[in-house]
């Protein structure tokens, strides 16, 4: 049965009924293209036994989600397909995130899936096709019509389900451990506060600058996320890519030279905002080598690089062998962690230390070789 909820009191029903509720299934539908921060406008939520399942769509914007917090922060799994946009909008209706969480996308990774669709999963596993739906709806204006209602509650439908054959699949095989390992690690990276001071980083043509180009770029972009946050609008619309790289590398001395960056126009530079552009330049200049915030090295000693090549053929190798997702099992960025040395190597903890990272090891230090095994494939030997 699916049911509408749009009044605090229907939706204060809902989360009275899911109390003592052991699994629950959600999804979110959500737009950001004109805000910084996503705007809620649906919640579809799961619930019951294989014979009696219910679904309530709950409508974000007559709904305030904050009482749902006590569902998240009890006992209750929340299940989710591809959970990590879902995270930041809970974290923001809820003011929290939940307490167990399990998704079925890096689950079904180690069940032998590739990150798959919540579509092709479905199929896969239960011999069921989704409907295609409106990629481009607009989630936001009401009344939403039947195919939409439709649309949003099939995301859930068959979450339940897809839990339950992943929950036996991954006991069966000894992976269920790991599979809650990635999701608690979601969980963890959804809850840490990004600093605006290391938001250059994400630019990628920051990353080739050098010198005092770095201050003025981390100085700007810091400014851009503050000021996208307390505006609520996308950082592009308060100072693009194009012209955050471009002041960087070659800082304007002046607000009539400002305007002849490229990328820039009226609308990054109406009111104050060419001065504020240009005291943070200043800023930037002023900042000393401590002060700068710089990302991670990705170098590896030049002896070992060839072994990052060697290390990566043997893991995706490994990955069909054992059925898993070669992104779980290891990023070319974990394998040059590890050979670096850095302290909080993914590869040096948990399951990834005893499926990969003793055996890396012993290869990197020369205590065992790759050998070809005549059938197309490589064996891990000792030497």
């Amino acid at each position: 049965m699916t049911s509408w909820v749009d009044t605090q009191g229907a939706f204060g029903e809902v989360v009275r009924a899911l109390k003592d509720e052991p699994v629950v299934g959600l999804d979110t539908e959500f737009h950001r293209e004109r805000t910084y921060f996503p705007q809620l406008a649906l919640v579809q939520l799961v619930w019951g036994s294989a014979d009696a399942q219910e679904i309530a769509l709950v409508d974000a914007t007559t709904v305030d989600l904050a009482e749902f917090a006590n569902v998240l922060d009890s006992d209750t799994t929340i299940v989710m397909h591809s959970a990590v946009q879902d995270i930041e909008v809970l974290l923001r209706a809820c003011d929290t995130l939940p307490s167990h969480l399990f998704d079925t996308q890096i689950a079904a990774g180690f069940a032998g899936f590739n990150g798959p669709s919540l579509a092709t999963l479905v199929q896969g596993v239960l011999g069921i096709r989704l409907p295609k739906g409106d990629r481009l709806a607009d989630w936001l204006r009401r009344p939403l019509n039947d195919d939409q209602r439709s649309y949003a509650a099939a995301d859930v439908e068959h979450l339940l389900p897809l839990y339950r054959w992943l929950v036996n699949r991954l006991n069966k095989d000894g992976r269920l451990a790991w599979a809650e390992d990635e999701c608690t690690q979601l969980l963890t990276k959804g809850a840490l506060h990004r600093d605006p001071n290391e938001a250059w980083w994400k630019v990628k043509e920051a990353r080739q600058l050098r010198g005092k180009a770095i201050g003025v770029a981390q100085a700007l972009a810091g400014w851009r996320e503050r000021r996208a946050i307390e505006t609520d609008q996308p950082v592009r619309f308060v100072l693009p890519d194009l012209a955050l790289v471009g002041i960087a590398q070659r800082p304007p001395g002046s607000v009539e030279d400002l305007r002849r960056v490229r990328g820039l126009d009226d609308r990054h530079l109406r009111g104050a905002m060419s001065t504020a552009i240009m005291e943070v330049i200043d800023e930037g200049m002023a900042l000393t080598k401590d002060d700068l915030r710089i990302p991670p090295n990705g170098d590896v000693d030049r002896d070992l690089r060839p072994a990052v090549t060697l290390v990566t053929a043997w893991i995706s190798q490994l990955s069909r062998h054992l059925q898993i997702d070669t992104t779980l099992l290891a990023t070319r960025s974990d394998i040059e962690a590890l050979l670096r040395g850095d302290e909080h190597a993914r590869l040096t903890v948990g399951w990834r230390a005893d499926v990969l990272g003793q055996d890396i090891k012993r290869l990197v230090e020369g205590r065992a070789a790759l050998s070809f095994d005549g059938k197309g494939g490589l064996v891990l030997e000792d030497r």
